[in-house]
């Protein structure tokens, strides 16, 4: 009988997917919603995240080339997501040279600096994104008018739908007074301020399904963010219904979606384990409607994932999966 027993180093199983075809995958994905970006703000979106994009890469290739002096990575797909990404937290109107600044800071400070894809503990596009709304507030916090451009359709508008919300509760306003001032459709559709990925919260969803289908990430980490915002707001709107909004409104404003399903589903600086990306989910889930509602921010998905991100360490230290074979063993013994 002929040995069938092969030794051989890892990895093991072999998949048709790499991290190019898996980083076509998350751009692909975000297309729905950057089309209706596109829509609702004009085609300067466009402009904003070719040049978030291009950046990212140029200055990967550049640190890779000049500092590292090791193979060139931007062919991987990497730096193009997290420059989309990037874009994705930015309002339609902000200075050029700014996205050129944060793409610097995402990629040169928050990837590079610790070795590059796979080692980064934090979500670049974040890091870019966060470093520009302390350092640029007002730029950052600053939302032209709508235009949708491929419809006709024009609307003037003020805050965000969470800027509106904290204000005029803040002010001694009740939720009432703020859905008034809000259409559900709206916030469904997308016409609404924000950044791009505050906007588009039906074609998010498209895109995390598409996601879930390629199996590019599991539901793990986007039901426990999403659940426990959901959970967390509910008890506090039927406790106080008149001063807290309901569910429904978190979920679909800020950077709910955005996050939940591209964002903290980062392979990179999430944890190992289906159980450590719950514990991480909820976590990040718990920050975000904490800084919402008493935090100086409006939105703290951001923060949130950031926050978790230093977390994930300690979740993999302690949330480990069995070894094999061990189970076995504790039957026996």
């Amino acid at each position: 009988m002929d040995n069938k027993l092969i030794i051989a180093p890892s990895p093991h199983v072999f998949a048709p997917r790499d991290t190019t075809r898996i980083m076509g995958d998350v751009l692909l994905a975000l297309l729905p919603a950057l089309a209706v970006s596109a829509w609702v703000f004009g085609w300067g979106v466009l402009a904003v995240t070719i040049i978030s994009a291009s950046s990212c890469v140029v200055f990967e290739w550049l640190i890779q080339k000049f500092l590292l002096k090791g193979p060139a990575t931007v062919g991987n797909l990497s730096a193009v997501v997290t420059g989309v990404l990037l874009a994705f937290n930015l309002p339609p109107t902000i200075p050029l040279w700014l996205v050129m600044l944060g793409a610097f800071v995402a990629i040169a400070v928050a990837k590079m600096t610790f070795g590059g894809l796979g080692r980064n503990p934090f979500n670049p596009a974040l890091v870019g994104r966060v470093f520009l709304l302390i350092a640029y507030p007002v730029q950052m916090t600053t939302f032209a008018p709508l235009t949708a451009t491929l419809s006709g359709i024009d609307a003037a508008t003020g805050a965000t739908p969470l800027a509106l919300a904290k204000g005029i509760l803040k002010d001694g306003g009740s939720v009432s007074d703020v859905m008034a001032q809000l259409n559900i459709t709206d916030l469904v559709v997308g016409f609404k301020s924000g950044s791009f990925g505050e906007v588009a919260a039906a074609a998010l969803l498209l895109g995390g399904l598409f996601l879930l289908v390629r199996k590019v990430i599991s539901w793990h980490v986007p039901v426990a963010v999403l659940g426990t915002m959901a959970v967390f707001s509910a008890i506090l709107w039927f406790v106080a219904p008149a001063s807290y909004m309901p569910p429904m409104f978190h979920l679909l404003t800020g950077g709910a979606l955005l996050g939940a399903l591209f964002m903290a589903t980062d392979y990179s600086t999430s944890p190992m384990t289906h159980k450590g990306g719950i514990i991480f989910g909820v976590g990040i889930g718990l920050l975000t409607i904490i800084i919402r509602l008493w935090g100086a921010y409006p939105e703290g998905m951001s923060f949130a994932i950031l926050i978790m991100n230093a977390a994930v360490p300690l979740i993999d230290k302690y949330v480990k999966p069995s070894r094999f074979g061990a189970a076995k063993r504790r039957a026996q013994a």
